[in-house]
């Protein structure tokens, strides 16, 4: 029993999705053990034969983990969305199988991360984790500090609920139109649509943290590996 490993943690290692995602591939029928129906909950070692998709999924497995500069106008999708590019087509060929964490939309740029471990993902990415990004924001006119202290202390009703962030004066700039935002959520757009809610427009909208996980100096569109040891420190 000691050498056995649940079938949803090995499929969400190995397939790069969430364990609930895992139990949703098992209960569609897609997954068969030893050509047998997979069933929930059921454990497996190296002797059992996997499939997905009626692909074998081997058990062997190599983590990978990548941080990239994600320049604007591309978008976090596989399939590339009318006009717009896809990031996967800056990426080398090792590194095309990696889902990214989470996303950033098309007109947003900065840190991106990637991996084939889906439990990594999950941690990045769920609410209850609390994970920081903090973003570099600039907007199309003065911000003023009456709305800056809503969005901080009070936070903005928008149609999914409230939202709420800190927001930061950049002391570069002799402006209110630059910000520093950090943020604890990952809501599609969250940043746009609370400053639109009171009368702003997002300029410019760059990541330059995620968790521990830090930008620094990597170029628009390259990309470099995450050492393991600052993996297991996240």
């Amino acid at each position: 029993m000691d050498n056995q490993l649940r079938l949803n943690k090995f499929l969400a290692e190995r397939l790069g999705v969430s364990r609930r995602e895992a139990d949703d591939l098992i209960a569609s029928g897609k997954v068969l053990v030893n050509d047998k129906p997979a069933v929930l909950g059921a454990r497996i070692d190296k002797n059992d034969k996997v499939c997905y998709n009626n692909k074998i999924v081997k058990f062997d497995n190599e983590f990978l983990y990548i941080a990239m500069n994600k320049p604007v106008g591309y978008v976090c999708s596989r399939r590339a969305q009318g006009d717009a590019p896809t990031l996967y087509d800056l990426l080398p060929e090792k590194y095309q199988k990696l889902k990214t964490v989470g996303r950033l939309d098309k007109d947003s740029s900065g840190l991106i991360l990637l991996t084939n471990d889906g439990d990594f993902a999950f941690e990045m990415t769920h609410p209850k984790f609390h994970k920081e990004k903090i973003y570099k924001v600039e907007l199309d006119r003065d911000l003023s500090p009456l709305h800056q202290q809503m969005i901080s202390d009070y936070g903005i009703d928008l149609e999914d609920g409230k939202s709420k962030f800190t927001v930061i004066r950049e002391e570069e700039f002799n402006d209110r139109k630059h910000f520093m935002v950090v943020l604890n959520e990952g809501r599609n757009r969250q940043i746009r649509r609370t400053f639109q809610a009171v009368g702003y427009r997002v300029v410019k909208l760059h990541r330059i943290t995620f968790g521990k996980f830090e930008l620094k100096e990597l170029k628009p569109g390259a990309v470099e590996e995450i050492p393991k040891t600052l993996i297991e420190k996240r």
